[in-house]
């Protein structure tokens, strides 16, 4: 579909469902991937089946030396850096009046502050170089909040404002910075919704389906080519129409 040969990329959260069909997709376009993530039996199993062009760059991101030291880690692997993919992402819910300081903070430190470190530190080679892809993923339930997850939406929501401000700082240096909102999607943490819960969520998209890691994928595929150059500071929205900002 694009062609990223040539490139080098990292992909955070490559263990779960949407990171590894974020990585299967750059990887099949031609690209060198490094995998990272907390699960390295799963980063092992993901690279075997890759094959060459992979690289296992074990980071825990609650850990913020680790965040700070991901980029690099991933140039020296790789010889450098051209394509980041923000995915890394954890939850802890619960209602406001409940959530502890806590559960707030833990989201904030993952989802979106390590996620300014390691965009931090690939941004400066990528800036020596004038070349470079920083792609986010969000969530549509940073532009409609969800009940129970006002961490998780404010960590969200701050992650799209913080892009716009770094694709503002670094357009001129060929650098563009975007994000990809994924709406509900068929992973790991949607197989255990009941018949009564998935039919109740249908009801809310207009596709009526979920989604899948593909489709997720594939628009993160176009934000790292060539062809998205003139492509910056915008949240591409895969949510089958849920929401429509």
């Amino acid at each position: 579909m694009f062609d990223l040969t040539g490139k080098r990329a990292l992909v955070t959260g490559a263990s779960g469902g949407i990171g590894g069909a974020i990585a299967r997709a750059l990887h099949a376009a031609g690209a060198e991937v490094g995998l990272s993530g907390t699960k390295v039996a799963a980063l092992e199993a993901l690279a075997g089946e890759l094959g060459s062009r992979t690289h296992i760059l074990p980071c825990d991101l609650s850990n913020p030396a680790a965040a700070a030291e991901l980029a690099n880690q991933a140039e020296t692997a790789m010889g450098s850096l051209d394509i980041l993919v923000n995915n890394a992402g954890i939850n802890r819910d619960n209602l406001a009046l409940r959530m502890k300081d806590e559960e707030w903070q833990a989201v904030l430190d993952v989802n979106l502050t390590a996620g300014f470190r390691v965009i931090r530190a690939a941004l400066r080679g990528m800036a020596k170089r004038r070349w470079g892809r920083i792609i986010s993923i969000t969530s549509v339930v940073g532009q409609m909040g969800n009940a129970g997850q006002a961490n998780y939406a404010a960590a969200k929501a701050g992650t799209e404002g913080m892009t716009k401000a770094i694709a503002l700082e670094m357009a001129t240096r060929g650098i563009t910075a975007n994000c990809v909102a994924p709406g509900f999607i068929e992973t790991a943490m949607t197989h255990g919704l009941t018949e009564e819960q998935r039919a109740r969520l249908k009801e809310r998209i207009p596709a009526q389906t979920l989604g899948t890691p593909n489709d997720v994928a594939a628009a993160v595929a176009y934000l790292a080519s060539t062809e998205a150059a003139y492509v910056t500071g915008q949240t591409i929205h895969v949510n089958g129409g849920m929401v429509m900002p």
